[in-house]
């Protein structure tokens, strides 16, 4: 079993254990040369075999195998053709998220963790999954976002690693259950652009982030 997908099985399962995804919900991929290892379509991520994950080829998309990818395998390729220093692509549907960007509201810096690791968080309004018009809102972004939030569907993280593409998403969750609960006791104290400036300047931040690249 190679690297990467090991990193696929052990990141599918910490998915669904997380609760970020439900049944055949999510999706994720990870680049291999000029390849693409990617869940297939309708698998429930703790199912997977080792064997079972779809190889695709980045730049003409040919599938190779007889397994259907994910359906949102027009929106993984996009990432990987768009951003060669991305690896991996991780899509879930995580509650907080998707409840507090459905609200219409956007996901703001409330604890240190979250802007010191996100650079930048893109919000993409609804547009129907699976779609080449998806796929093009994800191209838009992905040149300077970590993560991008669709509203009424779910989010989108991008890393060097699987490890810092799920990193991402448990903070942007994280927030987002932050958001959430602050709101119900009379509204958050939300860190200023200079506040958050600061933290990604700490040299313990970027040791962090260099360590979830390795």
């Amino acid at each position: 079993m190679t690297s990467v997908i090991q990193d696929l099985q052990k990141y599918a399962n910490e998915l669904v254990q997380s609760g970020l995804v439900v049944g055949a919900g999510g999706n994720l991929s990870m680049r291999d040369g000029e390849y693409m290892y990617i869940s297939p379509s309708g698998y429930d991520l703790k199912e997977i075999a080792d064997e079972e994950w779809v190889k695709v080829h980045i730049e003409s998309g040919e599938i190779e195998g007889d397994l259907r990818p994910s359906s949102e395998v027009l929106m993984h390729l996009t990432c990987f053709r768009e951003n060669h220093e991305i690896q991996a692509v991780l899509h879930a549907h995580p509650t907080y998220s998707v409840g507090v960007s459905s609200a219409g509201q956007n996901i703001p810096p409330l604890f240190p963790d979250f802007p010191a690791m996100v650079k930048k968080v893109g919000y993409i309004d609804y547009v129907i999954p699976t779609t080449h018009e998806l796929a093009e809102k994800v191209s838009d972004l992905v040149m300077d976002h970590d993560v991008m939030i669709m509203r009424n569907h779910g989010v989108l993280t991008v890393g060097k690693t699987m490890k810092e593409a799920y990193f991402f998403m448990q903070l942007t969750e994280e927030s987002a259950k932050v958001f959430t609960i602050s709101t119900i006791f009379g509204g958050p104290r939300i860190l200023t652009d200079e506040e958050c400036l600061a933290l990604r300047n700490l040299s313990s931040e970027k040791y962090r982030s260099k360590l979830l690249r390795e």
